[in-house]
């Protein structure tokens, strides 16, 4: 086909625009898919800081720092596996906010703008307030108080990504904002502080409506809402005057969590050829007898089949942790941190984790969960918090309270078991005259359930006057006392074999048939222990002496205990616990040195004027509580 000259080239520049448009583009720059820590701050105590970058193919690469007045670039480091890269700074305290400009260059070119934060924490003191005995603290899991936005049900792309009630294993839609929706009924309730189940990412195809398998370490789960919106919450619960306590995993991750399917390098986590569960026995950390094998069966082996368990004895990955648990703190203001499965972790670690976190912030309240059978005693729990010891096999912990399960094992003898030398609620007497062993026992935290364990209405054999008793024992003893949700109306069951033990609150979500958010909704014996946790919470709320003031107890006897509290400004609470089955008339005088100057009492929970301290009549299986006057 012939074509003229002018039209021949018209045609020859097309063609070669076309091509030029269909030939291949050059390689793209290979995509940083995550550094952890996702940012951070200007004005840390400590100035060094660890970044782990994750991308394709990484660890061919070289870094590079753009010049930035108070940041240098200490180095970076190649990881076993070829998709991570360490990168090493330095922040001066002279550093100001902003972005630095890192550059990989490897096969490829790729640079990163890491965002550097002013703080806030410092001079902001509605942030990190800290816990202690004045709190009266509120343990609920998110997924199952309450459904404030049903628009985050469904996840897309999540392994879990909907809600099914009917399963106690599923997701059934609690979250952050319905937390916040009640946020009223937790104040009238007295309730100070807020500890929901961890809220950070556990993107597990089974119950990761739980939170203790987490699969992002700075992401909070989206079933529950945002980072942003985890932020927020803070920051409201801090308007209406509630604390929120932050629960933390440092001993296992989910197996779906980033770093195990891609592991920067096998010595990141504990490897067995194959899974091993561990013996539980924390025994083995202090025991001078104790085998090898038994100690790495405790410390070193996944938790459970989908719980991985980092190597936190490898100080790459020990950093990680620690700057993780900053940065929670740091970025949302949290008051305190429950810290899961506390005694699992490798006691070294446990002393550099809990040193740098409380460096930082020395306000933050901080209870670890050291779950204890009353075979070990409170010399074993004391050993895992501050306490009168000497370091045993270099190790002296810094965790300034425990969850308290012997003190907790000890009451629900007194009200299940009949009194003895040694047995009932001599128990009681037995494991609060241990707290010598403590630095300071009122650190505490003091519990009749949790979500681990039955409810404390089953356990007492659905006996309102025992569940009053509890409750009266809760919140006028040594501590920061805890209240698992719903016990306040009285919800119950077991945790084998099915879970019931975290039911749903009623009243939390659509469809609900009662709603025990409100009086009308719930029975004549739900709204009497209601009113019962209200009145005596607010009541302690109002008299510090029940906060700060020192215990004096005394031995029981005839199934009887009796303890005061009391200050040095002359206030002073008297409790009788009357654990059997029969009304008791107690004759004072045997209390005479804690007596001496008071001529009267009001009952605090009725408000009768008691005139005279001659004698008193406790029903059976109750509490007296009397404010001395």
């Amino acid at each position: 086909m012939f074509f003229p000259k002018p039209l021949l080239v018209l045609l020859l520049v097309l063609v070669s625009r076309l091509s030029a448009s269909a030939a291949p583009l050059a390689k793209p720059v290979a995509p940083i898919q995550r550094i952890d820590p996702t940012f951070w701050w200007v004005g840390m105590k400590n100035p060094k800081l660890q970044l782990l970058v994750h991308g394709p193919d990484l660890a061919t690469s070289r870094v590079s720092l753009t010049s930035y007045p108070g940041v240098t670039l200490d180095g970076f480091q190649r990881l076993e596996s070829p998709n991570y890269l360490l990168v090493n700074l330095t922040i001066s305290p002279s550093a100001q906010p902003g972005n630095l400009q890192l550059t990989f260059i490897g096969k490829q070119k790729s640079t990163y703008a890491y965002e550097l934060r002013a703080r806030t924490t410092p001079g902001d003191k509605s942030k990190v307030q800290g816990i202690s005995s004045a709190d009266f603290v509120y343990l609920l899991m998110p997924d199952r108080f309450a459904n404030g936005d049903p628009g985050n049900d469904v996840v897309k792309g999540n392994r879990a990504p909907g809600v099914a009630r009917d399963s106690m294993y599923a997701r059934h839609g609690g979250d952050l904002r319905g937390i916040e929706q009640h946020f009223d009924y937790l104040k009238e309730l007295g309730v100070t502080a807020i500890w929901p189940t961890p809220v950070v990412d556990n993107n597990m195809p089974k119950a990761g409506y739980h939170g203790y398998a987490l699969t992002d370490y700075y992401a909070v789960d989206p079933h529950y809402g945002t980072n942003e919106d985890y932020v927020r919450f803070v920051q409201r619960a801090h308007q209406q005057g509630l604390k929120v306590v932050h629960d933390v995993v440092l001993n296992h991750i989910g197996s779906f969590n980033y770093l195990w399917l891609d592991q920067p390098a096998k010595d990141w986590f504990h490897q067995w050829p194959t899974f091993t569960r561990g013996n539980y026995r924390n025994g083995t950390v202090n025991d001078p007898h104790a085998s090898s094998l038994d100690r790495r069966l405790f410390s070193t082996t996944m938790f459970d089949t989908t719980m991985p368990d980092p190597a936190q004895e490898n100080p790459l990955m020990a950093t990680y942790l620690i700057q993780n648990f900053l940065w929670w703190v740091e970025y949302t203001g949290v008051d305190g941190y429950r810290v899961d499965t506390y005694t699992y972790s490798d006691p070294t670690f446990l002393m550099n984790w809990g040193k740098a976190i409380l460096d930082e912030y020395p306000q933050l309240g901080m209870f670890g969960e050291t779950w204890m059978q009353e075979a070990e005693g409170v010399a074993q729990q004391a050993f895992w918090t501050r306490n009168v010891f000497p370091p045993v096999n270099g190790f002296k912990s810094n965790l300034p309270g425990a969850i308290d399960f012997i003190l907790r094992q000890a009451l629900l003898e007194s009200l299940t078991k009949p009194a003895g030398f040694a047995e009932g609620v001599a128990k009681l007497y037995y494991a609060v005259q241990g707290d010598w062993m403590y630095e300071d026992a009122s650190r505490n935290l003091i519990f009749l359930d949790n979500h681990d364990v039955d409810r404390v209405f089953s356990v007492l054999g659905e006996d309102v006057r025992k569940q009053k008793m509890a409750l009266a024992w809760l919140l006028t003893e040594r501590g920061i006392p805890q209240l698992y949700y719903g016990t306040e109306v009285l919800m119950k069951n077991f945790s084998r074999p099915d879970g019931l033990l975290r039911e749903d609150f009623p009243g939390g979500f659509p469809g609900d048939a009662r709603n025990a958010f409100t009086a009308a909704g719930r029975t004549p014996a739900q709204q009497d222990v209601h009113e019962f946790v209200r009145r005596l919470a607010q009541y302690r709320k109002s008299h510090p002496v029940l906060h700060t003031g020192q215990l004096t107890h005394f031995v029981p006897e005839d199934g009887v205990y009796t303890y005061f509290r009391h200050d040095q400004q002359g206030h002073s609470v008297l409790v009788m616990l009357n654990c059997g089955a029969a009304a008791k008339t107690v004759q004072l005088s045997r209390f005479a040195e804690r007596l001496k100057g008071y001529t009267a009492a009001q009952d605090v929970l009725t408000e009768a004027i008691v005139p005279d301290l001659r004698t008193a009549t406790v029903p059976a299986y109750s509490a007296l509580i009397w404010e001395l006057r």
